[in-house]
């Protein structure tokens, strides 16, 4: 990918961007944020939720 082509996709997908309402925008982030894995499981991966799990069931 050359220089042109990455500036001519970071230009499309700012303007893509600044198009939309303020209030989607908002909607749009706030999706992304519920979407997202616990803190545990983004930074420690997936033994602290099996321990957590083996944990519970007792």
């Amino acid at each position: 990918m050359s220089i042109n082509d990455y500036v001519k996709f970071m230009t499309q997908t700012v303007v893509k961007h600044f198009e939309k309402s303020p209030l989607e925008r908002k909607n749009i982030k706030e999706l992304r944020k519920n979407e997202r894995p616990t803190f545990l499981f983004r930074w420690f991966g997936v033994i602290p939720y099996a321990l957590m799990l083996i944990f519970k069931k007792k």
